[in-house]
């Protein structure tokens, strides 16, 4: 099977070197030239030539300006897309998700969502959760391909039901990263070293399995030590939160707590934090409470 990547970021990248291990023919396109000269995988000069080239193009792109920019106009996606099959892995608003599915259908292609719960360690090992939306039809045929990169695909519903879900299970864990930075904050005149920290707060009956994987990071952001490469950085955590308030927003559902997060998350791009890891939040949170 020729699968194409659209965006080889860190998830894109990630998502190609599973398939690849998977036995899938692997080729990709990303909108910097020096990303697909260093890839280990042919690269095409347009999303529309992708497109061409391969039976299936999954899109990990950064934000909805970014996904209807590849997917649309004389190089995009759809223009080389006629009886291909389009998997959307992005974290977008649902309503971009309906307007690419209607698009979709316009060039005679297939076309399904899935977001994912998970970064590039899981996408790498094929641990990811998927979050599907789309036709019964459409998700069924992008099945194969979801299975070789997810440990779990459920299909949700509709277009945009996967978007609507991605938000709300990625909710839990942006307001888990400014808490953690408050409740250090409260701590850390006790004088304990960041390890130690980590190791109790990991202990405890709130810890989320992100706390498992990044304590060694968030330890180390505490210490002062150099960042980790980045898998989720703070400015995504931003944008992913003015997603949540407006589809709140439109259903007249608040979010105090996503609401109050966002301003922290505002005030730490604001600060230059953003390339950051979402690692680094709580050691920003501290010192700025100093």
């Amino acid at each position: 099977m020729k699968i194409g990547i659209a965006g080889y970021g860190t998830m894109g990248s990630a998502l190609a070197a599973r398939l690849a291990d998977t036995g899938a023919a692997v080729s990709i396109w990303d909108r910097k030239p020096e990303r697909r000269a260093a890839a280990p995988y042919p690269g095409h000069a347009s999303p529309a030539e992708l497109a061409k080239h391969c039976d299936v193009v999954i899109s990990s792109l950064f934000d909805d300006h970014a996904v209807k920019a590849v997917y649309t106009g004389g190089s995009g996606l759809f223009t080389g897309g006629h009886g291909k099959l389009f998997i959307e892995m992005s974290t977008v608003a649902p309503a971009t998700q309906r307007a690419l599915a209607v698009e979709a259908g316009k060039a005679g292609a297939a076309f399904a969502e899935c977001p994912v719960s998970g970064s590039r360690d899981p996408a790498r090992a094929g641990q990811l959760l998927g979050l599907a939306g789309g036709s019964a039809a459409d998700v069924e045929r992008a099945l194969p391909v979801l299975r070789r990169v997810c440990r779990r695909v459920e299909h949700l519903g509709p277009i945009g039901a996967g978007a609507i879900a991605k938000l709300a299970v990625n909710l839990p864990l942006l307001a888990f990263w400014q808490s953690l930075g408050e409740a250090l904050s409260l701590i850390q005149g006790l004088g304990k070293d960041p390890a130690w920290l980590m190791d109790l707060f990991g202990d405890t009956a709130a810890a989320p399995a992100v706390l498992k994987s990044k304590s060694a990071a968030v330890a180390g952001a505490l210490a002062g030590s150099p960042d980790q490469e980045p898998t989720f950085q703070i400015n995504a955590m931003r944008k992913d939160l003015l997603l949540m308030l407006a589809e709140a927003e439109s259903r007249r559902v608040p979010l105090p707590v996503a609401r109050a997060a966002l301003s922290a998350f505002d005030e730490a791009v604001a600060d230059g934090q953003g390339n950051r890891d979402c690692s680094a939040m709580p050691a920003y949170w501290t010192g700025r409470a100093v």
